[in-house]
């Protein structure tokens, strides 16, 4: 692991919860059970994800991750995803409960669906845990992610660089926001707007057009940005909230060979999103080190699960409720050409998955070993 990055994480990753776990594995949903009998005498815990198809995160990364930590802590089980459908994420929470969850630790498609659930597993005796994504108003036990206002802050701060670098003037700069019932698309926001507004309110940059993408969902943010494309063909700079919407922008500029040309931003530092910073045709992305949180989350619900009250180094303040919510948040790193070497050094992602075809020589070109 390249010391950059283990410096940036190292505080966010010095928890506090007594337990260790590891990361792993693939699928739709995954089942594990342990061996010993005080093994078995611990609960079982219960995760969902969202879906597969808004970031390739979650079945590439985050279930992978969680599955070694589990099966490291000789724990049972079971891992679901959603695929953004609300009645399935709340029948398979009834199924998890039902079948023995103790623990219940879910990424929300909305904080009314995950409200739901957590009110449902409160009544149960079930404990719950915010994963990624903070439910507002559902009183989680605990929440773990990253630090999401950074996150935006870090996207604002790449994007001004970017159109620095190219000399811009008064550039016009569009926003592709997240999914407006993500609350961690709102603190994105927030950290890119305490970036930018000042410049659009100076005169430096001026605000272009802006749309939220309504599930993260890539095709219509192509289509979405298609539109704002035609309504103002002078956009100079995207600010497209992760790597799945900064592609479809990226597709359409193609389209009209304004791919290079226009800064692009991104988050998750998903191999496409790699792929488009070697080729120029992205600025940056967000790199977030799904293995500590994944294993920040598993030594909670592992020590939940074996019936201790383990204690989180921060906590949030949920905008909808007011109180406090135990939390555990890391930190967020910057990534452009000259670090991608960084996140396959930290075996995010491996060269072989990178490098592929046209993008050896680029791979070459920024020192990836």
């Amino acid at each position: 692991m390249r010391k950059g990055i283990l410096s940036l994480t190292a505080a966010a990753a010095a928890l506090t919860l007594g337990l260790t776990a590891c990361g792993g594995d693939g699928g739709q949903s995954t089942t594990g059970a342990s061996a010993s009998t005080s093994q078995k005498a611990a609960g079982k815990i219960g995760v969902i994800l969202p879906d597969s198809k808004s970031s390739a995160r979650w079945e590439t990364a985050d279930r992978k991750y969680l599955e070694e930590a589990f099966k490291a802590a000789g724990v049972q089980y079971d891992i679901q995803n959603a695929q953004n459908d609300k009645t399935a994420f709340q029948t398979i929470a009834d199924q998890m409960m039902t079948n023995g969850a103790t623990v219940l630790m879910i990424v929300n498609l909305d904080s009314g669906t995950g409200k739901t659930v957590i009110d449902k597993a409160r009544s149960q005796g079930v404990v719950t845990i915010d994963y990624d994504r903070l439910t507002l108003g559902g009183g989680a036990a605990y929440y773990v992610s990253f630090d999401n206002t950074k996150v935006g802050q870090l996207q604002g701060e790449g994007l001004a660089k970017c159109l620095t670098d190219k000399k811009a003037d008064k550039p016009i700069v569009a926003y592709l926001n997240g999914s407006p019932t993500d609350n961690n698309a709102t603190l994105f926001k927030a950290g890119y707007d305490g970036v930018l507004k000042p410049k659009f309110d100076s005169g430096e940059y001026v605000k272009g057009p802006e749309q939220s993408v309504p599930d993260w969902d890539n095709t219509q943010a192509g289509t979405l940005f298609e539109q704002m494309l035609t309504t103002q063909p002078k956009i100079a700079g995207v600010l497209a909230a992760n790597d799945g919407l900064g592609n479809a922008a990226i597709t359409v500029l193609k389209k009209n060979k304004l791919n290079g040309k226009v800064p692009v931003t991104g988050q998750d530092a998903t191999v496409q999103g790699l792929q488009n910073i070697l080729a120029g045709d992205q600025c940056m992305t967000v790199y977030k080190a799904v293995k500590k949180e994944a294993d920040a989350a598993a030594k909670l619900a592992v020590a939940l699960a074996k019936g201790e009250k383990p204690t989180a180094s921060g906590s949030v303040k949920d905008p909808e409720s007011g109180k406090d919510v135990p939390s555990e948040l890391m930190e967020p790193v910057s990534i452009t050409f000259d670090s991608v070497k960084d996140v396959v050094a930290d075996g995010y992602v491996t060269k072989e998955e990178l490098c592929t075809g046209d993008f050896a020589a680029k791979c070459t070109e920024a020192g990836i070993q």
